[in-house]
């Protein structure tokens, strides 16, 4: 079992930025693909954006440019570096990543992902 914690969040103005961390513990298996996900309310999870084990990142065409994520294997830690935020991004965002590597990476109907207990992100 792999437990992630999320921190970071918090409230900010536009054309700000934040920086969000995930620690994973427990169980872990650097191969994992991990990702970061937000959710609003009414609406599902999305995918922000995911990073497999090579490096290879996969991001929501809204955020390119914006955010970046990087991770830290040694650490057991995820980033996200999120630029020039807007009132659109403000959500709850969750770090993931997949039980192991057979799983791929992380996704809302993936049933092999772990999900962190989210961060609240909220631009105004």
């Amino acid at each position: 079992h792999v437990q992630l914690v999320e921190s970071g969040g918090g409230s900010v103005q536009a054309g700000e930025s934040l920086r969000l961390s995930c620690v994973a513990s427990g169980r872990i298996d650097s191969t994992n693909c991990m990702g970061w996900f937000r959710q609003v309310p009414g609406k599902e999870r999305e995918v922000v954006v995911t990073i497999a084990y090579d490096g290879r990142t996969t991001y929501r065409d809204s955020v390119k440019g914006r955010f970046t994520i990087s991770k830290d294997n040694a650490k057991n830690t995820l980033f996200l570096q999120m630029n020039s935020l807007k009132p659109e991004v403000t959500a709850v965002y969750y770090c993931a990543t997949t039980r192991s590597p057979s799983y791929g990476c992380p996704g809302v109907r993936n049933s092999g992902t772990y999900w962190g207990q989210g961060t609240q992100v909220t631009v105004s």
